[in-house]
């Protein structure tokens, strides 16, 4: 995301949010949201979604918690390809028995970097569709943030801490050279029932449960004291969860193949 405003230049470039701005009462004093039932339109589109390391356990009943890029980033995977997400229907209905990541329920609010003030500012995405100039909840109420706004910025406020704790417990992983890479793989079934050709899906880091049994007696109670043994447990379970993805991927496909 870059902007410039008159608070300065800011930066970064954080998925979903089209056309960030630092929320002020000049720019957005009339504006606001309006409520739907189905506001998660925004989300279809992508197949992964971030996570906190404290969303481990809650998110390992819906999804596979895998770690991707050079930095080993968690993220909930919400479908097998890009562009597919599997949990969102095309109108913005989360599945009721899906967890939904932070990352989503900040939307449309997000703190960005502020250079020049070396500080961080509350933003709101002015293309959020739900973003409105005549709004069932204000942004701002006789020029001040309103009950909603303070709320929103505190909850981006506990998402940035969740979010350099979670950088703290990957470093950790990293450290102790706990990460191994592994592949999601499908195998179709033939039109006569035999077993087709298995194909990759997927390319991840995960935690090696080998290299975790080999830790010395000390650090495995390191983790287990500091909470993140529970979390690794928590996303080791997860991985059970591609199974899921691809049914969900096949049941949604049958029908296309069909009418096809």
């Amino acid at each position: 995301m870059e902007q410039t405003q008159a608070a300065g230049a800011l930066t970064g470039n954080v998925l979903f949010y089209g056309q960030p701005e630092p929320l002020n009462p000049e720019l957005h004093g009339a504006l606001g949201v309006n409520r739907t039932a189905k506001p998660y339109g925004f989300v279809t589109q992508t197949h992964v979604v971030p996570l906190t390391v404290t969303e481990f356990a809650p998110a390992s009943l819906s999804y596979p918690i895998v770690f991707v890029g050079d930095a080993k980033s968690p993220i909930a995977v919400m479908g097998l390809r890009q562009g597919e997400n599997l949990f969102v229907t095309a109108d913005g209905e989360f599945r009721m028995d899906a967890y939904i990541p932070a990352f989503v329920r900040r939307y449309p609010f997000v703190f960005a970097n502020d250079d020049q003030q070396q500080r961080m500012i509350l933003c709101v995405d002015r293309n959020a569709p739900f973003v409105s100039d005549t709004p069932d909840v204000p942004f701002f109420e006789n020029g001040e943030p309103s009950a909603y706004t303070k709320n929103a910025m505190q909850f981006c406020t506990d998402f940035e801490t969740e979010r350099q704790r979670t950088e703290s417990f990957v470093k950790l992983l990293s450290d102790l050279d706990l990460f191994d890479v592994r592949e999601a793989v499908f195998t179709p079934q033939n039109p006569d029932g035999t077993a087709g050709q298995p194909q990759k899906i997927a390319e991840y880091f995960a935690v090696s449960e080998d290299k975790l049994k080999a830790l010395p007696l000390e650090k495995l109670a390191e983790l287990r004291d500091n909470g993140a043994l529970g979390q690794i447990y928590a996303h080791l379970v997860s991985l059970l969860g591609w199974d899921k993805l691809i049914a969900l991927a096949v049941s949604r496909a049958a029908p296309a193949a069909a009418n096809a």
